[in-house]
């Protein structure tokens, strides 16, 4: 934990004891709320129900999101501690130029255009110079010709940095190193650029590969079967069915299995009278 000052350590024990919350969950707080320029926090604290955000006058994302009165302690937690930043000396003092430092950037850069912070990466712009600071390491960049408006993280546990010229979004490490290491590649999101798709090996030319699956029938395959059925039901074996053992039930049954095939359009009207008049026959 970063050391604090004598007026920083009575911050966190005052707030600590308001919101009753141990030191450990406030100071990871205020670490966060610093990180974040007093503007925003990005944060996972156990106490404050795990991983969330804070804007400032913006929205406040917890674990539990339903938690309304937990959003409200850790908006006005993180209010109190932006307000404690930006009025009091709560970190000791760091040298211009060292990785702890609110201008962790080399002196001899000179005044930044812009400067911004997204989770464990600063950056700041310079005439001609580009400055990233990730987990503490300073890299510096010569822009060239590029006239940077504006720089972002990737996604996805990716470090990598794109930013935005007159020539569109280009990923930093487009440019040369003046001095510190490179940052991390940037996934490609060009898909047209991308690997081309492993080939397949060709069959043999007279490998065939028997197809084992059985394919459902369909519905309409299924009830062409039972038609099928029934004409074959209600068909040569009809007229050799003896009255003894054919009830009325029965035929009655097949002159319905009958109409529902004419109504199918399976058989024609003629067919029908003719099968009907052979099974009444048999009453």
């Amino acid at each position: 934990m970063q050391k604090l000052t004598q007026a920083g350590d009575n911050l966190v024990s005052d707030l600590s004891n308001r919101y009753n919350l141990s030191r450990d969950a406030v100071e990871h707080m205020l670490v966060a709320v610093n990180n974040g320029g007093c503007s925003m926090a990005q944060f996972n604290c156990p106490e404050l129900g795990g991983s969330g955000q804070w804007m400032r006058g913006g929205m406040t994302m917890v674990g539990d999101m339903f938690n309304h009165g937990l959003k409200a302690t850790v908006d006005n937690l993180c209010s109190e501690l932006a307000d404690g930043l930006s009025n009091l000396q709560v970190f000791p003092i760091v040298p211009a130029g060292t990785p702890n430092s609110t201008q962790w950037w080399p002196s001899d850069c000179g005044v930044p255009f812009s400067t911004g912070a997204q989770n464990n990466t600063r950056y700041a712009v310079f005439a001609g110079r580009l400055a990233v600071q990730i987990n503490g390491q300073v890299t510096i960049y010569d822009t060239l010709n590029h006239n940077i408006g504006g720089v972002s993280q990737q996604q996805g546990g990716n470090d990598s940095l794109t930013f935005s010229s007159q020539f569109g979004t280009i990923s930093v490490n487009q440019l040369p190193i003046i001095s510190g290491a490179q940052v991390p590649e940037a996934a490609n999101t060009n898909f047209t650029q991308q690997p081309e798709l492993q080939q397949q090996p060709a069959s043999q030319p007279n490998q065939i590969t028997p197809d084992t699956t059985q394919p459902e029938l369909t519905q309409i395959e299924t009830t062409a079967a039972q038609y099928q059925s029934d004409v074959e039901q209600i068909g040569s074996p009809v007229t050799t069915l003896k009255p003894s053992a054919t009830s009325a039930d029965d035929i009655i049954e097949l002159i319905a299995k009958l109409a529902k095939l004419r109504e199918a359009g399976a058989i024609s009207d003629q067919d029908f009278d003719t099968k009907k008049a052979e099974l009444l026959a048999r009453l």
